[in-house]
């Protein structure tokens, strides 16, 4: 087994690339909601989000889909508050 050093060396690389796929995913999140503000849609789409949560979930397997599906329930809402954002800064 690898020592602990080791093992948290091989979870920062981890956290680095999921910090920069974050930062992708938000961005794109702000298109989406360019897109939904120009188009008059609503920024919570629940079928999206349940095709969503099952499709992750399934991609987990089955002993981390419970966990899984909790991190992009939260992922989601961290989305639709920074799309809210944005759809709220011509309304100040």
């Amino acid at each position: 087994m690898k020592d602990l050093s080791t093992l948290r060396g091989n979870i920062n690389e981890i956290d680095n690339k999921i910090v920069e796929l974050w930062a992708q995913r938000m961005e794109c999140s702000l298109k989406i909601a360019e897109y939904k503000k120009e188009n008059n849609l609503p920024i919570f789409d629940e079928q999206r989000e349940k095709e969503l949560l099952d499709r992750v979930g399934a991609m987990a397997g089955e002993e981390l889909d419970h966990y899984c599906r909790e991190l992009y329930e939260k992922i989601m809402t961290l989305s639709r508050d920074y799309q809210q954002k944005y759809f709220d800064k011509d309304n100040v």
